[in-house]
């Protein structure tokens, strides 16, 4: 493919068929270059049509290393984004961060009590891995009268998302009044993630496919359709991902254990486009004694409420667990090892919420698509954690996965964030090496070590001031 059309941008009308399918995993990376230097003091110009790269960049400005390749089959281009001043800070704001932590929780920052502890954690993971369990039969939703065929994705009935209507090397611009139902079918994904993560569902005992079963009938009672559900043959309607399991994990009959750290990542499919968003919970850390009150889903309604944007200076302020901010945490443990368990678990989950943060402040137009990469990097190296490699975020709309394609560690992706971009930001830490497996299932994503994964999640949108989070209750 010739280097003069590595990118075209679109701009995404809802008359356009504007989409482009991916892999399931998004896996694939887009090596994308960036826009000249003096576009970034500019307005992007509007484009209504397909549109060449090689008006929105000047090639002088790309580095020499245009001859190397990644994953894709896109001439792989480094960043000339001057950060690393702001990774400087990114780092040791997260370094205070972990060492406030570690005072609180009489965690050692001595390098070789930290791996003692570490390794311990990752001995009792090993000692109890995560197994699939038995799963009951795939139950699609069928069509029905009182659901009009615009409710489903194209996937739903087949499992086959079809070939791309355009070429891997697009991105969307999205106008308004795709915003605007990008930005609701956001907030109800949220709305639903809030749901499952609560203490009143995600508690010991309860099997993820109990969950999953829950998440579904809450999906339909909102209008909206579970995203995951038949894509590319996902049994489920939700990823729950448990302890070494990264991403993918598919719900099933193992209850959920007190300490265990559970990933859900909720998505869902609401007037033809996607939302999708994730978060990391610490089954049972809730101080004893405490009353679970039941999650009001009848206020699904607030999903119109605002959201938040940040001109890219600083994170946005902590919004998770937003159901669950004035619930007391676990103080009394029946072991030392029990608490080494649960505290531990919290350090993980704070490290993969700080990353993904600094991923989303790091956004901004006329910013560098590297630049993400490279503050959750510098997170995770803070913590004295590891970032995965091989899942990255990506771009969506009425397609679940589309370009860009975000990495989640330090690269050299050189594509210049313009107005318009939405997509996903969505790092996996991991507390020991970032190498993961698949298992058999095609689906499941474990660490290689045992060591435990926490993720985070946010759908973004790239806008003129800065960058507006739009996966936000």
């Amino acid at each position: 493919r010739p280097s003069s059309t590595l990118c075209t941008l679109v701009i995404h009308r809802p008359a356009l068929a504007t989409t482009m399918a991916s892999s399931r995993n998004a896996a694939q990376s887009l090596a994308l270059v960036s826009a000249a230097k003096r576009a970034m003091e500019t307005r992007p110009p509007r484009l209504n049509r397909l549109t060449p790269l090689s008006k929105l960049y000047n090639p002088s400005s790309l580095s020499s290393s245009r001859g190397r390749r990644n994953k894709s089959s896109i001439p792989f281009l480094s960043s000339n984004s001057n950060s690393m001043p702001y990774l400087d800070e990114v780092h040791e704001r997260a370094s205070r961060n972990a060492a406030s932590f570690d005072a609180e929780h009489r965690l050692s920052r001595n390098d070789t009590l930290f791996s003692s502890w570490r390794a311990r954690q990752m001995n009792v993971t090993r000692r109890n891995p995560v197994r699939a369990h038995a799963k009951k039969p795939v139950e699609l939703i069928p069509p029905s009268p009182d659901l009009s065929p615009s409710f489903f994705p194209p996937y739903a009935h087949t499992g086959r998302i079809g070939p791309p209507r355009f070429p891997h090397d697009h991105v969307l611009i999205h106008e308004q009044a795709s915003i605007e139902r990008m930005g609701r079918a956001a907030r109800l994904a949220r709305r639903l993630l809030d749901y499952v993560c609560h203490p009143s569902v995600a508690r010991a005992g309860r099997t993820t496919e109990e969950i999953d079963a829950l998440l579904q009938e809450a999906t339909l009672r909102a209008g909206a359709y579970p995203s995951p559900l038949n894509y590319v043959g996902f049994p489920k309607s939700v990823c729950s991902s448990v302890n070494e399991v990264v991403c993918h994990g598919i719900p099933d009959s193992r209850p959920l254990e007190a300490g265990s750290v559970a990933s859900f990542d909720v998505s869902c499919y609401l007037r033809g486009v996607h939302g999708d968003n994730c978060a990391t919970v610490v089954v049972g850390d809730a101080e004893d004694g405490y009353e679970e009150e039941s999650f009001d889903w009848k206020d699904h309604d607030g999903i119109a409420s605002p959201s938040e944007t940040t001109d890219g200076s600083s994170p946005p302020k902590k919004d998770w667990p937003s159901e669950s901010n004035n619930i007391p945490r676990k103080t009394k443990f029946d072991s030392d090892e029990e608490e080494e368990r649960f505290v531990t678990a919290r350090r993980l989950v704070q490290a993969a919420l700080e990353s993904r943060d600094e991923g989303v402040a790091a956004c901004r137009p006329g910013g560098c698509l590297s630049d993400i990469g490279g503050a959750i990097h510098a997170v995770a190296d803070a913590y004295g954690y590891d970032t995965v490699r091989h899942y990255r975020g990506h771009g969506i709309s009425s397609d679940f996965h589309c370009a860009p394609f975000v990495k989640h560690y330090r690269n050299g992706d050189a594509m210049e964030l313009l107005p318009g971009m939405i997509f996903t930001i969505e790092p996996m830490i991991v507390e020991g090496s970032a190498e993961c497996t698949e298992w058999s299932d095609d689906w499941t994503v474990a660490t290689r070590d045992g060591g435990r994964a926490a993720q985070f999640e946010h759908t973004v949108l790239i806008t003129e001031e800065g960058v507006r989070i739009l996966t936000l209750p």
